[in-house]
């Protein structure tokens, strides 16, 4: 295990104020990680925080302009924690096929690494980006909020996948949609294998360090065969 300083970088455009200024920002933050895991996002809105947290809406609306910019910043607060993971694992190794085996088993295996956040429970922020991930910009409104630098933090940890793509590859054509369809591969079949599971060939059967195990074969194969194809 790493002790390391956590390092999150998330626009101010998402938020009305810093959640991590002050203490009701962090139980915001906490807790809402607890409420959207357990209801959904759908079922969650600012009401039932401000009940749980014991406080108001309008304090909620001082932080953050509605629920989405709120699974907004946990997403990029996501990305971003993955983005340090992905470092740390990365840290003197040279040869790119065993950066591309850590990249797989960084985004595979979401296992608590020391960050000093206790008001972030990473381990369920990971079960909701399996879960929900993508309704962060799958939406109308995803152009303005893209102009306005809402996902560059998952376009960076997708620029530091596909670099080390390129690193195994220099010819490879399609680093940086290899990169992205990774991130999904992985996620999808955690989600399918638990519930959906005749949509994938990766078993769960209550035990997760098989299902781990399963996908990190399954999406090394992938990886490595599409990056062979222009590999002479």
């Amino acid at each position: 295990m790493h002790n390391f300083t956590l390092t999150i970088n998330i626009r101010p455009e998402i938020y009305l104020k810093n959640p991590v200024s002050t203490d009701l920002g962090k139980k915001i933050l906490s807790q809402g990680i607890i409420l959207i895991d357990s209801l959904g996002f759908e079922d969650f809105n600012f009401k039932k925080l401000a009940q749980k947290i014991s406080s108001t809406e309008s304090s909620i609306y001082r932080y953050f302009e509605n629920k989405h910019y709120l699974f907004i910043y946990l997403s990029n607060w996501y990305w971003e924690w993955m983005s340090n993971r992905m470092e740390i694992a990365l840290l003197n190794v040279e040869d790119p096929k065993i950066k591309i085996e850590k990249i797989v088993k960084t985004v595979i295996k979401a296992s608590f690494i020391n960050t000093d956040t206790p008001f972030i429970d990473e381990e369920v922020l990971h079960r909701i980006m399996i879960r929900e991930g993508a309704k962060a910009y799958h939406h109308k409104s995803v152009d303005n909020e893209n102009a306005e630098g809402f996902f560059l933090s998952y376009k960076a940890l997708c620029n530091k996948i596909s670099s080390v793509f390129l690193e195994y590859n220099p010819d490879y054509r399609y680093p940086k949609s290899l990169s992205s369809t990774l991130i999904d591969v992985c996620n999808n079949n955690i989600y399918f294998a638990k519930h959906l599971p005749r949509l994938t060939d990766i078993t769960f059967d209550n035990d997760p360090e098989s299902m781990k195990n399963q996908l990190f074969e399954m999406t090394m194969e992938m990886v490595l065969k599409n990056l062979a194809v222009e590999k002479n």
